[in-house]
């Protein structure tokens, strides 16, 4: 790293557990290496981290940025890309998640690293909240942890999140919604994943759960869904996050390992649009070193193995 560049670049801490923002760095795919694995450094640290006024990058230099971090993957195992294959457009047009979740963990192979940018925002409201899984984990009681060390669930696209209709428009399903509903659910994918999952970079142990998953294995309906929300209340409790309000050019990274997200649906039908790529992860390890396993569909295509 150049001595500018030392610095220029400024890592301001946003909370206990979650989040930081990187000031005095110009986003774009001539970073140097030094600039870069702080860059890294600062996400495994922070989990999630924010740059401000990077209105200069469009797609590509998006897609040239994001590929100093990583092995782009295609930008959904089933929503084709617009424009470029691996950029995913976020549109509150047809797609609004307002649920808590990690990137596409109904497939084996889950993505390690999410880049978003905002290309569109609404006049209000659309913020998007992060959580800490791994400091959801470490706060669990010794009892609990010795629980979840050993549950597995199964995470699904034909679930909750994708099968989210906006019942209060006209008929009770928005056309458009629905047909993004259907193309999310087109190819339908199955994977078992330990509820606790080890970081292959920090070796920390992090919750993976969000709203993927169908149930937990083992268990009946009732007791997985119990367990679910108790997990998924620790993993959401407000010392664990971090509430970031958009402008447009902004860039978020977060570690896909070891977050979820919620993009929060409060700004009635005004427009919102922002564009994320997902870096190619690693099949997910338990803490005995067992591997996640694919039960319902091949993710081959989408995504390499890092």
């Amino acid at each position: 790293m150049t001595v500018q560049a030392e610095v220029a670049a400024r890592v301001v801490r946003l909370g206990e557990h979650t989040g930081a923002r990187i000031d005095g760095v110009r986003l774009g795919g001539d970073l140097d290496a030094a600039t870069v694995a702080r860059i890294r450094a600062a996400l495994l640290t922070h989990k999630v981290i924010f740059f401000r006024g990077q209105q200069h990058l469009d797609d590509t230099g998006q897609l040239a940025f994001a590929s100093l971090l990583g092995t782009p993957t295609l930008a959904h195992p089933t929503v084709p890309g617009q424009g470029n294959a691996a950029v995913l457009p976020i549109d509150s047009d047809y797609s609004k998640a307002n649920s808590w979740h990690t990137d596409v963990t109904f497939v084996d192979r889950v993505p390690a690293i999410s880049v978003l940018r905002a290309v569109r925002l609404p006049p209000y409201g659309g913020d998007t909240t992060w959580a800490n899984t791994v400091a959801a984990y470490d706060k669990l009681p010794e009892p609990l942890k010795a629980l979840v060390d050993r549950l597995w669930a199964v995470h699904s696209n034909a679930y909750d999140y994708a099968a989210s209709v906006d019942e209060a428009r006209i008929g009770g399903v928005d056309v458009k919604f629905q047909s993004y509903r259907d193309t999310f659910e087109s190819t339908v994918y199955e994977t078992e994943h330990p509820v606790v999952r080890v970081h292959p970079e920090t070796g920390e142990r992090a919750l993976l759960l969000g709203h993927f998953v169908k149930r937990l294995v083992g268990l009946t309906s009732g007791e997985s869904q119990a367990l679910f929300q108790l997990l998924q209340q620790r993993v959401t409790q407000l010392e664990n996050t971090v509430r970031w309000h958009w402008r447009e050019g902004d860039v978020a990274i977060w570690d896909n390992r070891a977050t979820q997200h919620y993009a929060i649906a409060d700004y009635e039908d005004n427009p919102r649009r922002l564009h994320r790529i997902t870096l190619a992860g690693d099949v997910p390890v338990s803490v005995d070193g067992t591997r996640s396993t694919t039960r319902i569909g091949d993710a081959s295509h989408y995504s390499a193995l890092a």
